[in-house]
């Protein structure tokens, strides 16, 4: 089953974590409510992590065969690239 959380948008999960952090950054919430802030921001930090991840799997790169000449389409290693 999908949570709610994993439905949402990089993009809306996002803006929602840089909400947190800004609320969290302000300083004039109670304990209760920074914790409860501060573990909705790590959950939202997760999302947007595995959605990044999910992204860079999808991300291909145009190849030549050095043999055939022809084109093809490989999948981008990011830790061979840096």
């Amino acid at each position: 089953m999908t949570s709610k959380k994993e439905q949402m948008s990089f993009e809306d999960s996002l803006k929602e974590l840089e909400k947190v952090v800004k609320s969290l950054e302000q300083g004039d919430l109670t304990l209760e409510q920074s914790l409860e802030n501060f573990q909705r921001g790590i959950e939202l930090s997760q999302v947007c992590s595995k959605k990044l991840q999910t992204a860079e799997k999808k991300i291909e790169k145009l190849a030549k065969d050095k043999q055939t000449g022809e084109l093809t389409l490989e999948p981008v290693d990011f830790e061979e690239e840096s």
